[in-house]
């Protein structure tokens, strides 16, 4: 679904990804980790097409500077960090805005857009925000609604950058259930962005890790969170401790 062959990228000359090659299957649900300048942000923006790179960017098959906006919008929708709170559109507004690329060029939404919608507004309980504006929520409440923007788009693939930063407990687990569910429900693929590694192993059967724009390690959690790779890649003391679910991994202090 998604093939990166030998990806290097740059900022003003700055290098951000060296020689990255890695696949992504279709229904797979990948997590993607690292410290901060690892490149993960800036791999999701080579996958849509919004950082030019150097190697080969295929999504679904195709050269992602081969798709138009159009297709790119169906087959892949992202959800960004954070939201810019000034944003001036009600939560139902900007969550049809999922429903662009399959909007008539002239006319409102049909039926079928304004479903959609509501299912996508349900799923992340965020319905009963329909009519508020986006200046007027917190910032998990904003990014709920970032999560109800993509699924709106019915997407077959969906990009995360870190969309559990500013949730609470409850709503964190709520998020990766709703995206769970997707994951095998529709067999969506999903390559996630995650800075919580704790997390990352409960959800993700498969995990990347990123250092210095290279990959360090590609596999499942018992693999790659090890101490070793772990403070190699993040330069600082790690502990890791297996529980039933997951493998809790903390800074040593």
């Amino acid at each position: 679904m998604i093939t990166l062959s030998h990806i290097t990228a740059a900022y003003r000359d700055e290098p951000v990804l060296n020689d990255v090659s890695l696949h992504v299957a279709r229904g797979e649900r990948v997590a993607l980790v690292g410290p901060n300048g690892a490149g993960k942000s800036s791999l999701l923006r080579v996958i849509t097409g919004q950082l030019a790179a150097k190697g080969s960017v295929q999504v679904a098959g195709t050269d992602v500077a081969q798709l138009s906006p159009k297709a790119r919008a169906r087959l892949v929708a992202v959800v960004p960090q954070e939201l810019s709170c000034d944003t001036p559109y009600t939560a139902h507004e900007f969550v049809m805005l999922g429903r662009t690329a399959s909007l008539p060029r002239f006319g409102g939404p049909a039926a079928a857009d304004l479903r959609a919608v509501q299912e996508a507004m349900d799923m992340t309980e965020t319905w009963h925000l329909r009519q508020r504006f986006l200046t007027e929520m917190s910032g998990g409440e904003r990014q709920r609604l970032a999560l109800a923007m993509a699924l709106a788009a019915q997407p077959e693939i969906i990009l995360l950058d870190e969309p559990t930063s500013h949730l609470d407990l409850r709503h964190r687990t709520d998020m990766m259930r709703v995206l769970c569910g997707l994951n095998r429900d529709r067999q969506a693929t999903i390559l996630m962005v995650v800075h919580d590694l704790t997390l990352a192993s409960q959800f993700f059967a498969r995990i990347i890790l990123l250092s210095k724009g290279r990959k360090c390690a590609d596999g499942t959690p018992a693999e790659v969170l090890r101490p070793a790779l772990l403070e190699a890649a993040y330069a600082c003391g790690v502990e890791t401790f297996p529980l039933p679910s997951a493998i809790c991994v903390l800074p040593r202090l």
